[in-house]
């Protein structure tokens, strides 16, 4: 049960919003804000219309996923429940823990997407297979 997720271990992190005339200004801190440390940060941007990012789950790695400009929607799934998050604002994310399916959608033009990982790129880490991610949720339960 070490791994074991639902879709209600993800949840929404507000980030502290500076608001001031000349712009406004929001940040993040590792182990305060992001509950992991910060291993890796990357980005999906000039992603077509009617695109799919992401479509796997990770055997023991957490994200926080940001919008930071434009709007995409993130489908969690646990293999049983699955839930859309719209994610339009640069001042909150969400966090997925490990073995939580995610695809990312709905990609607005010129939309900015940020990922911050708790661990370094590892393709050990992913489970692209559906069937897969079923059948190694299904051992942990």
């Amino acid at each position: 049960m070490k791994n074991y997720q639902t879709i209600e271990n993800c949840s929404i992190i507000d980030f502290p919003k500076i608001q001031d005339p000349r712009g406004n200004l929001s940040f993040l801190e590792a182990n305060t804000h992001i509950p992991f440390d910060i291993k890796r940060a990357y980005w999906i941007y000039d992603v077509p219309g009617g695109e799919i990012r992401g479509g796997h789950a990770y055997s023991d790695l957490e994200e926080c996923i940001i919008a930071l400009s434009g709007s995409f929607d993130v489908v969690i799934d646990d293999g049983y429940n699955s839930k859309i998050i719209s994610l339009n604002r640069s001042y909150f994310g969400i966090y997925v823990p490990p073995m939580i399916w995610r695809t990312i959608q709905n990609f607005s033009t010129n939309a900015l997407c940020l990922i911050l990982a708790s661990k370094p790129y590892s393709e050990k880490l992913y489970i692209r297979s559906y069937d897969k991610y079923l059948l190694a949720q299904n051992k942990e339960k």
